[in-house]
């Protein structure tokens, strides 16, 4: 009878383990899925672009997640532009990295409750002439960011 149960016991270890097993993979193919995922609510997006300049114009209540995300400039490609990026956020993390074609940092913005921020550099545009950024936003609430953009002239 001894015999019997600590077979009994085994398995049911065995069985609790192999579940722990699946809920751990399950969790890592989640976050897995969720990673490079931006989710926001109550987006308004607007842009406008003239010949070598223009902008984009982002408002939100609640964003999660991160992002990669390109403007088309219709500036010619490849190029550099002068940008400017103005941001505000009423409470959480929201923060706007530009980036370089190859996925380098050109340079980064972070939001604060404490007002509206502004930043400015140069980034270089792709072979198609998409300026690249990506945006990162921890129980963001109440944001906005602005892209400002003009060709360097040649």
């Amino acid at each position: 009878m001894r015999y019997i149960w600590q077979q009994y016991l085994l398995s049911v270890s065995l069985i609790q383990m192999i579940q722990r097993i699946a809920r751990v993979f399950v969790l890592g193919v989640g976050a897995v899925a969720v990673s490079g995922c931006l989710l926001m609510a109550g987006q308004q997006q607007s842009s406008d672009f003239q010949e070598g300049a223009g902008n984009l114009s982002v408002a939100f209540v609640s964003a999660e997640g991160s992002q990669r995300r390109t403007i088309a400039t219709e500036a010619p490609a490849p190029g550099e532009l002068n940008v400017i990026v103005l941001m505000s956020v009423d409470r959480g993390d929201l923060r706007l990295d530009l980036l370089e074609p190859d996925g380098s940092v050109a340079f980064s913005i972070e939001g604060s409750p404490e007002g509206q921020r502004s930043r400015s550099g140069t980034v270089s545009t792709d072979d198609q002439g998409r300026l690249h950024y990506r945006v990162v936003a921890r129980n963001a609430r109440n944001g906005s960011f602005q892209i400002l953009y003009q060709r360097l002239s040649s």
